[in-house]
């Protein structure tokens, strides 16, 4: 991004190799300077998703290792977290959520570090974070992610079904949020049922608020819904439809003013790590695997949230697709993966709000990195 005169620094390693992405990791984040964010001895949550069972895109546990022990060199106390998820699956309680964190390798032993769920045993251990948004007055966030001195966003850019894509302000703003902050940040989407429908059920066994009954096709009744969108994503037969004239626009408002209330309670203590490998069409919550949009590209890390997701946007979009991933047209360099999946859904929206809310900027200056320093 070039306009103004402003510019974030953003520390980037391009590699596809896997000996070279771990190699690089500890020159990027002293690029970015992600040791600024606590004084020696002081706790830092690393905030990531530990993936849906069955789901590969989540990133790697020895590359979380080589953060974690990056960080404890640096004099700081690492713990390794994520919060409950709104939905049904095998991240809604803590129990099932570490059990899964642990079939993925995310376990103390492989990490050399805690590894904990921040709102407790069925997401309600929350604080409030005041905050005078337009749409938000109080955040609710995990507790154990306010209590920490530190944050360290670890993120996997995917496509996102309501946000055009996720990263470090998506992993915070919404995955950092308690159950109920979670409810609150979606509670303007309401999906609808087209005529095409098969009755199959699948929608109605991922709705986590059992809003959902198949008669001859499927029949959500609006006032128990959510507003989640996971049936959007789970139908086969794509005939889940979003109501959007701007529900998805204020769903995104909504999870910026909640990072933006994180940042304001955690000033120039947070950094953001985001890694672009595995970009799937659907974003990590999904228990299915599909063939990523392009081919790997690297790692930014960074201390402006915007930035950091601005760069990654724009090198996904840089990069050459794949014809496998279910794009239609956005397959030269330069145009827009994520609009192309999801035409519907302006993924800047979140990224714009953002710069108005002063969480960051858009305009960023990219340092790279050898890929072997």
């Amino acid at each position: 991004m070039a306009n103004g005169t402003e510019r974030s620094p953003v520390a980037f390693l391009r590699t596809s190799d896997d000996d070279d992405l771990v190699a690089g990791l500890d020159a990027l984040l002293e690029k970015a300077g992600i040791d600024r964010i606590a004084p020696e001895g002081r706790i830092v949550a690393v905030k990531m998703h530990f993936g849906e069972s069955s789901q590969t895109g989540h990133v790697r546990p020895h590359l979380v290792r080589r953060i974690v022990a990056w960080l404890t060199r640096a004099g700081l106390r690492p713990f390794v977290t994520d919060a409950n998820t709104l939905y049904r699956g095998a991240r809604s309680d803590a129990i099932d959520h570490l059990r899964t964190a642990a079939e993925h390798g995310f376990t103390q032993a492989a990490l050399g570090a805690p590894v904990l769920i921040a709102d407790g045993l069925r997401g309600t251990s929350e604080t409030m974070l005041p905050f005078d948004g337009k749409h938000v007055s109080e955040a609710a966030f995990a507790t154990e992610l306010v209590k920490a001195d530190a944050i360290l966003s670890v993120a996997h850019l995917t496509v996102h079904e309501m946000t055009g894509f996720g990263g470090a302000t998506k992993n915070l703003g919404m995955g950092g949020a308690s159950r109920s902050g979670k409810l609150e940040q979606h509670s303007t989407t309401k999906p609808f049922v087209r005529e095409h429908c098969t009755a199959c059920g699948t929608c109605a066994a991922w709705c986590p608020a059992d809003a959902i009954v198949v008669r001859e096709r499927a029949e959500i009744d609006i006032e128990t819904c959510i507003g989640c969108g996971e049936c959007l994503a789970v139908c086969p037969e794509r005939a889940v439809g979003i109501r959007w004239d701007q529900a998805t626009d204020v769903f995104q408002e909504k999870m910026v003013e909640y990072t933006k209330a994180l940042y304001d309670a955690k000033p120039r203590a947070i950094a953001c790590v985001n890694f672009i490998t595995d970009v799937h069409p659907v974003c990590d919550c999904y228990g299915t695997a599909k063939e990523p949009i392009c081919p790997d590209v690297g790692v930014t890390a960074a201390m402006d949230p915007v930035a950091v997701d601005q760069a990654s946007l724009d090198l996904v979009n840089e990069a050459p697709a794949l014809r496998d991933s279910g794009l239609s047209s956005a397959y030269r360099a330069g145009g827009d993966k994520f609009r192309d999946l999801h035409p519907e859904v302006d993924s800047t929206v979140q990224l714009r709000y953002a710069e108005v809310l002063g969480l960051g900027t858009r305009n960023y200056e990219l340092f790279e990195l050898e890929e072997r320093p």
